[in-house]
């Protein structure tokens, strides 16, 4: 089991979250809101990413990114997706990102241990059975990690949408160490 470091250990049992708090786990984080909200000071921030960077990530929550890549509120742009996979709403995000907010940079991190090396394309079919309707969109399930951050490496720079695609790396995020394992888009 894992534990929060935001969050009580004993508020993260087994126990349902209604039980713990006297109210759902939205309630809690709302309430975390209130709190940040009494102390919280306007930076007076842009939207522009101060590093012109936009980060393509799992949305794994194991991964700490700000931490991880030593960021800061304001640095870059977050996209997260299952997998980080680079689908169509990836380039759309990018797009703006590029077009409008200035980032000129891509970097994309997926991790080993990843949900997505489980599933199969059958997931469809499956909710396809269970609600009677197949959903549009691919469940972009990998066997080699690798691999797929090349395929999403690729996708970035052949967009027709991007105009800022000479600095993309993709990365694999080994979840036991914490480390960053940059991926060759050439093998």
């Amino acid at each position: 089991m894992s534990t929060s470091p935001h969050l009580p250990a004993e508020s993260v049992t087994a126990a349902p979250a209604s039980a713990r708090t006297g109210g759902t786990v939205t309630d809690r984080l709302v309430e975390a809101n209130r709190e940040y909200a009494a102390s919280f000071d306007d930076p007076g921030m842009d939207a522009r990413p101060v590093l012109h960077v936009a980060v393509v990530a799992c949305m794994d929550a194991r991964l700490d990114l700000h931490d991880a890549l030593g960021l800061e509120l304001g640095d870059c742009h977050t996209i997260r997706n299952a997998g980080g996979v680079v689908t169509d709403d990836v380039i759309r995000s990018l797009t703006i990102s590029q077009r409008a907010l200035g980032t000129r940079s891509v970097i994309l991190i997926h991790h080993t241990n990843c949900g997505l090396e489980s599933l199969t394309e059958d997931f469809r079919h499956e909710l396809e059975d269970e609600v009677g309707q197949r959903p549009s969109w691919a469940v972009e399930a990998f066997r080699d990690v690798d691999q797929d951050v090349r395929q999403s490496m690729q996708r970035v720079r052949t967009s027709p949408f991007l105009p800022h695609t000479d600095d993309v790396r993709g990365f694999v995020f080994e979840v036991a160490n914490g480390l960053l394992r940059e991926i060759d888009p050439a093998k």
